[in-house]
């Protein structure tokens, strides 16, 4: 994958979360300024995603720490380069029921 596919496929993955967050029940404020994801709970905690071309990741930082994810062409999807490679849908639903204190399940569109 070159920077430019790279590009758009992290931007498509930026708005998929987005949309992800607009079906679910869970009260979680989202906000993007410059290619960067901010998600906010109720209780002030936050979730930051940011794209990093150079690397081909998206970065995610959380209260448990930051994670840095590769795309896999193969299966399209996003997968944890550390740990035991969770898919990034499941680790953003896990990280955002613990930081947020309610059940939290977001899947790709």
């Amino acid at each position: 994958m070159n920077e430019s596919e790279f590009r758009d496929i992290a931007d498509e993955t930026i708005v998929s979360i987005q949309d992800a967050i607009d079906n679910c029940d869970a009260d979680i404020d989202y906000d993007e300024i410059g290619g960067v994801l901010t998600l906010e709970f109720d209780n002030g905690s936050k979730i930051i995603f940011s794209k990093q071309p150079p690397a081909l990741q998206l970065w995610m930082a959380a209260k448990s720490g930051g994670f840095h994810f590769d795309y896999e062409e193969h299966s399209h999807q996003w997968i944890c380069d550390s740990g035991d490679g969770e898919e990034l849908y499941a680790m953003l639903s896990r990280l955002s029921t613990e930081q947020g204190g309610e059940p939290v399940e977001l899947s790709a569109a």
